[in-house]
């Protein structure tokens, strides 16, 4: 998975590939191999080359900023993926039709937070995904209504599978 990661004005690309317990992480030339954990809530143990990192990153914020503490270090980091950009950028701010929420990697419903017939707008939680012990809130890509949700709360899911549908 490709990500951009915008910090202190500088924008890096960050490429992610996931196998096993294992993280292999790619931040612009630099190699990581590590393993990673949700132990709590937005909070994260990172095991990179046998010294361990907790890490807290709270929900993003109105301008999709994650504020990130590690130890005495605060900072925010915007991530964004460049496929998600690419579809909103064609949706445009006045969208017709259909958007389709669809995971990325493996994983099982931790739960769905939006029901069928719900208004909702850009950037709404719709449903969260546990991949690798991380959950991942999948968002509403366009304000809109809720039409399906294809999934439910334990199921397990694949990589490209539809979870949700807005209209």
């Amino acid at each position: 998975m490709k990500l951009f990661a915008e910090h202190e004005g500088e924008r890096h690309e960050i490429e992610i590939r996931v196998e096993d317990l294992k993280v292999f992480a790619r931040v612009g030339e630099k190699q990581y191999e590590l393993e990673a954990r949700e132990v709590e809530p937005n909070t994260y143990l990172f095991n990179l080359g046998g010294r361990i990192y907790e890490c807290y990153v709270a929900p993003k914020n109105a301008a999709g900023v994650n504020r990130v503490r590690q130890g005495t270090k605060t900072f925010d980091l915007k991530l964004s993926d460049p496929k998600r950009l690419r579809g909103a950028q064609a949706l445009g701010d006045a969208a017709e039709g259909t958007a389709q929420i669809v995971t990325q990697m493996p994983g099982k419903v931790v739960r769905i937070v939006a029901e069928v017939g719900q208004e909702v707008k850009t950037g709404d939680s719709i449903i969260v995904v546990e991949a690798m012990k991380m959950q991942n809130e999948m968002k509403s890509p366009k304000d809109g209504v809720v039409k399906e949700i294809r999934a439910k709360a334990g199921a397990t899911v694949n990589a490209g599978d539809v979870l949700a549908v807005i209209e």
